[in-house]
């Protein structure tokens, strides 16, 4: 699945790439990852792929969803804002101030949950849309 986000944002298909990336991440505690999958068939239903993100101002660490996928065939059935609420959840629980993300300038339907969801557009970046959600 994580492959199929990579082929998303047209990089081209890589397993093993894809493999030892997460692997890596996980192994290093450099990230948290969340799976929505059918509780009946055990069908992945989407992900997301948090990162911390360190704030000298405030001494704190923070969250950044560095990857958020849902299987097109699962889209605009809840599973994303599930992925979102879950993340904002663990956020919270471990202190955060905010939960960050950001999403390709052409990727309006997923602008349109994180802004439905409560994500505040904050500025644009050269090739995509800068959105926080403040806890």
């Amino acid at each position: 699945m994580f492959d199929k986000y990579r082929i998303f944002y047209k990089q081209p298909s890589d397993i093993e790439l894809a493999k030892q990336y997460l692997k890596n991440r996980l192994a290093n505690n450099e990230a948290q990852i969340f799976v929505a999958y059918d509780n009946e068939t055990t069908e992945l239903l989407g992900f997301t792929l948090l990162y911390a993100r360190f704030s000298s101002v405030s001494a704190i660490k923070n969250w950044h969803i560095g990857d958020l996928y849902v299987e097109p065939n699962q889209r605009k059935r809840g599973t994303g804002q599930k992925l979102l609420k879950t993340a904002i959840d663990f956020a919270t629980e471990h202190k955060a101030k905010f939960v960050s993300l950001n999403t390709a300038k052409d990727n309006f339907t997923a602008q349109k949950v994180y802004e439905d969801f409560g994500f505040a557009k904050q500025d644009y970046l050269p090739e995509y849309l800068y959105y926080q959600f403040d806890l």
